[in-house]
């Protein structure tokens, strides 16, 4: 059987297995998880309300899980079937929405929504209409939460180097700005800091090749990308690092 645009759905199947693979690796080695459930508690923590969680692109629920038991409803969305079999398994109380963010319904209004490392999947100029759709399912004085990685960063340099691409949020916090007022309230930026290590250099290649497969970008040679781990992430103790400090950025809708 064909999925979209002609694929093969083992394919496709065999797409997701190697992402949740490669993915497994880059969670195995950063303290990406430990910095940002730290954080997100923070914030969790100073919430007014914590009726509804929405996390959109929940992934395989690893984030939905440690957030969920602060709420009384849990709410995602994600498109992936795979994601979502793992998403399940991971939080059988939540309220899964298979639909993308554009075309989901939501009958939810979030004291907290979620978008976490989802904006690299997105065309760019949909990154705002993204984010407010998701404003629409906030709660008043409801605070979302969207993160990516720093462009700055060793991580997205190399994404740069090979692809071109750029993914900041501060342009982003800007093109919210100048929406009309209404639904866009204030506008702040974190930093959270994050770090992949790991001594084993196959392994860094393909936690760097993960980071390097996005829509419509072929992917560089094996030998390319080796090089560049070679070059740019040796630690100088024997092993590799990659830095990959997450922004997050904070928009609130206005209280009533």
């Amino acid at each position: 059987m064909d999925g979209p645009n002609g694929v093969k759905a083992g394919d496709l199947q065999a797409d997701e297995d190697a992402y949740r693979e490669a993915l497994s690796r880059f969670l195995a080695g950063t303290d990406e998880k430990t910095t940002t459930h730290a954080y997100l508690q923070r914030i969790v923590e100073q919430l007014p309300a914590r009726r509804v969680l929405l996390d959109v692109g929940a992934a395989d629920g690893t984030t939905t899980r440690h957030l969920a038991p602060y709420f009384e409803r849990t709410v995602c969305i994600e498109p992936s079937e795979s994601m979502r079999r793992a998403l399940t398994l991971a939080c059988p109380q939540a309220q899964v929405v298979a639909e993308p963010v554009l075309q989901a319904q939501v009958d939810a209004r979030a004291d907290l929504a979620l978008l976490s490392h989802v904006l690299y999947y997105v065309p760019r100029v949909q990154w705002a209409a993204t984010v407010s759709r998701i404003m629409q399912w906030l709660a008043p004085g409801g605070l979302l939460l969207v993160l990516l990685q720093n462009p700055d960063e060793t991580c997205m340099r190399m994404v740069h180097h090979f692809t071109g691409l750029r993914f900041d949020l501060r342009e982003l916090a800007d093109e919210l700005a100048a929406l009309p007022p209404g639904l866009i309230g204030s506008i702040t930026v974190d930093t959270v800091p994050a770090r992949y290590r790991s001594r084993d250099l196959n392994e860094t290649v393909a936690v760097a090749d993960f980071h390097l497969s996005l829509p419509d970008r072929a992917s560089p040679t094996r030998e390319a990308v080796e090089a560049y781990v070679q070059q740019h992430l040796r630690d100088g103790d024997g092993g590799y690092v990659l830095r990959h400090d997450q922004h997050v950025l904070r928009v609130q809708r206005p209280a009533l």
